[in-house]
């Protein structure tokens, strides 16, 4: 969308207020909001100042100054405020410079983008990404010296099957049986649909919502693909909605990939395909219709498969998810149809929608540095040509110790990842896409308040265990 355009927007909605927002490093939304009489032609052109210092792995208080220019393509009207608002996202610039801020995600991305073109590979890099979530009806939590617990509840669980409050009516969803029941055990279709009407007011293009298999409330809603940038914007905009319209209900989501054991976690499953001059370069007569270009793709994430995990599953909790029997992708492997494998090509009709998907992902993240770091991954596959060997065409869960044992499997925990990442990171340095002061600060901050931290405390289960030693 044009200024001119995004500027009429403003004028059609009667808007009052002008949010701009942008997604830290670590993939939380942050926002501020100005009086529509400042929405002129020129913040496009001459951006907004604010406060970078206090943003996690930004600035010090000394360089503090920061600009942002909103991104009039990215217009939308915010469908949760009182007074009528309307939403921009911005690319982070630094005012000494004048250059992008090499610490912005969103940039980051945009820079993945150009070196694809640079590297003469495409034009254009899309991705459809899949956020899972959770909705329950409360959710209690407490990390203190003296004790330490969480508590959540679903209406859909298990576990309240045999509560007597009253008003129990029954039709609760077994473990692992939350994909597709129909009303009354689905619950929550109207508050999906409440949701997807909200995302479609936002502009969002979306195809579809269900349950999914996870017992108490595990969501999916299919949004339309994106480029590496505008995936990311989606992404958070995804996450924008589905959180704010449950909690105008009463009730709480979450996209943390693993909230409650004995059941699937959640994962953001990536599509992916890269184009030129308007072809699709992943169409071909290789394996399952792809093109070489396609599987040489495919090498370069299966080679980068442990390293690529600090970013595309940079939580503890990530790696919660990441285990056997849970329908998570634990081996390093690509495959036709097959939800085992941790990179699968669909089943579709025609050249123009095909693509492969990568399964490990999950959006406890920056959706930005998901993006930038697949497509880095593909570039070095591509341009070097590597070969991910044979399609594993069965399916991995039941394969016999001694074959799962010749297929390399995920990390096994953020640290492992980091470290995984440090070792073999010149694929995400190319270009300067990643750049070091950049990598330097992630690693610093993932370790410092989130892997060292979670040493130190106990876990619930180990006083099961070993309080009797």
């Amino acid at each position: 969308m044009s200024v001119e355009k995004a500027l009429q927007l403003a004028k059609d909605h009667g808007a009052k207020y002008v949010d701009i927002m942008f997604g830290d490093i670590f993939g939380t939304l942050q926002h501020f909001t100005i009086v529509a009489r400042r929405l002129e032609a020129s913040i496009f052109e001459d951006g907004l100042p604010f406060d970078g210092s206090s943003i996690r792995g930004w600035q010090g208080i000394e360089k503090s100054d920061m600009l942002i220019k909103p991104d009039p393509a990215t217009v939308f009207i915010d469908p949760f405020r009182e007074q009528p608002t309307i939403c921009f996202f911005g690319d982070i610039f630094d005012p000494r410079t004048g250059q992008r801020y090499s610490r912005d995600a969103r940039s980051i991305a945009r820079k993945a983008q150009d070196y694809l073109k640079a590297a003469g590979i495409g034009d254009t890099i899309y991705f459809g990404p899949e956020p899972e979530f959770f909705i329950f009806d409360s959710i209690r939590y407490q990390s203190a010296p003296q004790g330490s617990f969480y508590h959540l509840d679903s209406v859909e669980a298990p576990w309240n099957m045999g509560v007597d409050d009253g008003v129990n009516l029954g039709h609760k969803i077994r473990v692992k049986q939350g994909y597709y029941p129909a009303t009354p055990q689905d619950t929550l279709m109207d508050l999906r649909s409440e949701i997807t009407t909200n995302m479609q007011t936002m502009g969002m293009e979306v195809d579809l919502h269900h349950h999914e298999v996870a017992s108490p409330g595990q969501c999916e809603i299919g949004i339309k693909f994106g480029t590496a940038i505008t995936a990311g914007d989606l992404v958070h905009l995804y996450k924008y909605a589905v959180k704010n319209t449950c909690y105008q209900h009463g009730k709480t989501a979450t996209f943390m990939p693993k909230p409650m054991f004995g059941d699937n976690g959640s994962g953001m499953h990536c599509h992916t395909s890269i184009w030129k001059d308007g072809k699709n370069l992943f169409a071909g007569n290789a394996y399952a219709k792809l093109s070489q270009q396609a599987i040489w793709a495919i090498g370069g994430i299966l080679k980068h498969g442990r390293s690529i995990q600090a970013f595309t599953n940079p939580s503890v909790n990530s790696y919660r998810r990441l285990v056997p029997h849970y329908e998570a992708p634990v081996n390093l492997a690509y495959s036709a149809s097959n939800r085992s494998a941790s990179v699968r090509i669909p089943h579709v009709n025609g050249d123009k929608a095909r693509r492969f998907e990568f399964r490990c992902p999950d959006a406890s993240g920056s959706p930005y540095l998901v993006t930038a770091a697949i497509t880095m991954a593909m570039i070095d596959g591509i341009k070097n040509q590597i070969d991910p060997g044979k399609p594993m065409d069965k399916n991995i869960y039941d394969l016999p110790p001694e074959e799962l044992a010749t297929i390399p499997g995920t990390c096994d925990s953020l640290g492992q990842a980091i470290d995984e990442m440090l070792a073999d990171k010149a694929w995400l340095t190319a270009g300067d896409v990643f750049t070091e002061d950049f990598i330097d600060t992630y690693v610093a901050y993932k370790r410092e308040q989130e892997v060292e931290p979670m040493k130190l405390r106990p876990n619930p289960y180990e006083f099961y265990l070993y309080y009797d030693a």
